[in-house]
């Protein structure tokens, strides 16, 4: 039976070192930093290495290490912002859904012709040729159902003279 060499941990950490100081400068801001990352690191591994844990590959645990010890030094480092109590609120939905669901009360009681078109143009259909043609009336016929829809919407609605739907919110 053949035995493999024991490797001690000063040969290993002598040939993972250099590599190891040269990631953590990558991976930091300062000299000071990556040194300081190094010494963890190689502490770290030193001490797994002490306590006889099965490292099949040091120089892969080594790396791996480092790469989280300087991840969580950037999310410790990461500014975050005080909530205050002005940040923590939102607008309510409420107001807004009231206000669509009386403009399509409002257009329900509109006379079948003028529903069927604010209907239309409710769903996202704006042109009025493409209402007129699947209406088959003329488009001055369309403009002027429209006109006077949007007329008797924004009486029941309480709107003055051009004022838009947006008002309501």
């Amino acid at each position: 039976m053949r035995q493999t060499p024991r490797v001690t941990t000063t040969d290993t950490l002598s040939d993972i070192l250099p590599r190891l100081s040269a990631r953590a400068r990558r991976l930091s801001r300062t000299q000071d930093e990556a040194e300081d990352l190094t010494q963890e690191t190689a502490l770290r591994l030193l001490q797994a290495m002490h306590k006889d844990a099965e490292i099949a590959a040091p120089d892969r645990y080594a790396m791996i290490t480092l790469h989280n010890l300087a991840r969580s030094r950037w999310r410790a480092r990461r500014e975050t912002e005080e909530l205050s109590d002005d940040m923590a609120q939102t607008e309510p939905a409420a107001p807004a859904r009231l206000a669509c669901k009386e403009v399509r009360a409002a257009i329900a009681r509109l006379p079948a012709d003028q529903e069927a078109l604010m209907a239309l143009v409710l769903a996202g259909e704006s042109s009025p040729q493409v209402l007129a043609d699947r209406y088959g009336v003329p488009v001055g016929t369309v403009m002027s159902r429209l006109a006077r829809a949007r007329v008797r919407l924004r009486m029941e609605m309480g709107l003055e003279g051009q004022a838009s739907v947006v008002e309501l919110l």
